[in-house]
């Protein structure tokens, strides 16, 4: 697995140990134009620090020939001491006049200053009009994302070396989209790696079978499998399958499609019961309620029903949940203050819609 990352991926949002796992290399932008991706020195340490070789790429912006000399410049100076195992040139748009030389003599100056490696990412769209003389680079990169799952379902129409596929991929250790690429050439890994190996790798996953249990890391999609299904069998659910396999369609998966299960969020269910609350159930098992809104579907956190049964996930807390049955001379006020919690929670909890009108032997949650 190919990924690129830029100021997009926040650097302190990516685990790195736990997502080189899962990655062989990785090709890191190093500016656009005069804007230079902040954090790209730490993106290079941190996965070579886990055994992930990585590369750099710039986006092209060059308006005349002075520009193009000046961004090829600025971008050996900036990453040459990184050291990257290809000089990547992005090309998502046309501004100079005369395309197809201004990328010539780009390549021409990196190779210049010492550039041993100079591949060109293609923007598919443009890939006629740029015209660009591809034999003077040593690899291609063209984007093509088919109908937009996150799987690889198409190719691009022009010659390519990687094939970046998906722009919504998703894999385990960073909880967002990633670009992810394919090689379709008969160009091997090492050509892209300058020979070098990602070291940390984890053992080739093992499918799993009609029989499968929660130990298995992936499994094989057959002719008539829902992804809710898939899900009902690992014990987790159709949310957590779609963020661990970058899956934006779950009713949109394919026989023979190998879907990761192991690292899925395992579930427990819990029945609404009269007086509960959305936020309440999150707090007692020690989650949010937006984390059970988006677990079960819920778009109105205030609209749940008795006998309704939640997906829930950690660990549920000993309940402290109490009812008072209501007495002459009671108000939700002074129920508060008995019970240790507010007049606002507790209209909350029982859905109260005046505060000031309850009745004599009402059952009311009030902790």
């Amino acid at each position: 697995m190919i990924i690129d990352v830029s100021h997009h991926q926040p650097a302190k949002s990516i685990d790195y140990k736990t997502l080189s796992q899962h990655v062989d290399h990785v090709i890191i932008r190093t500016m656009d134009a005069d804007m230079i991706d902040k954090e790209y020195k730490t993106y290079h340490k941190e996965f070579r620090k886990h055994g992930v070789p990585t590369a750099a790429y710039a986006f092209f912006r060059s308006q005349n020939d002075t520009h193009v000399v000046n961004e090829a410049k600025m971008f050996w100076d900036r990453t040459k001491d990184l050291n990257p195992t290809m000089w990547w040139i992005d090309v998502e748009t046309s501004p100079h006049p005369n395309m197809r030389k201004a990328v010539n003599d780009y390549i021409n100056e990196l190779r210049k200053h010492g550039a041993k490696k100079v591949g060109l990412y293609i923007a598919h769209h443009l890939y006629k009009q740029l015209n660009l003389d591809t034999s003077k680079a040593d690899a291609v990169w063209i984007p093509h994302y088919g109908n937009g799952s996150a799987t690889a379902n198409s190719k691009p129409a022009y010659p390519a070396d990687i094939h970046q596929y998906t722009e919504h991929g998703r894999l385990p250790g960073y909880n967002s989209n990633l670009d992810l690429n394919r090689i379709i050439s008969d160009k091997k890994l090492e050509f892209f790696t300058d020979g070098k190996a990602s070291k940390k790798k984890p053992a080739p996953p093992k499918e799993s079978t009609s029989n499968a249990t929660t130990s298995a890391e992936t499994y094989k999609v057959k002719t008539g499998d829902t992804l809710s299904g898939i899900a009902a069998k690992f014990s987790t659910t159709t949310k957590a399958l779609q963020n661990l396999n970058g899956i934006s369609n779950p009713n949109h998966i394919e026989a023979g499609q190998l879907l990761y299960v192991k690292g899925a969020a395992k579930t427990n269910t819990y029945t609404v019961k009269s007086g509960d609350t959305l936020s309440g159930i999150a707090a007692a098992h020690g989650t949010t309620t937006k984390a059970l809104q988006n677990l079960n579907g819920i778009t109105n956190a205030n609209l749940i029903y008795a006998g309704q049964k939640l997906i829930v996930t950690g660990t549920v807390k000993k309940s402290t949940t109490k009812y008072h049955t209501v007495k002459s001379g009671d108000t939700v006020s002074g129920l508060a203050v008995k019970y240790g919690s507010t007049q606002k929670q507790i209209v909350n909890w029982n859905n109260l819609r005046n505060p000031n009108e309850i009745y004599i032997n009402q059952k009311l949650r009030v902790k």
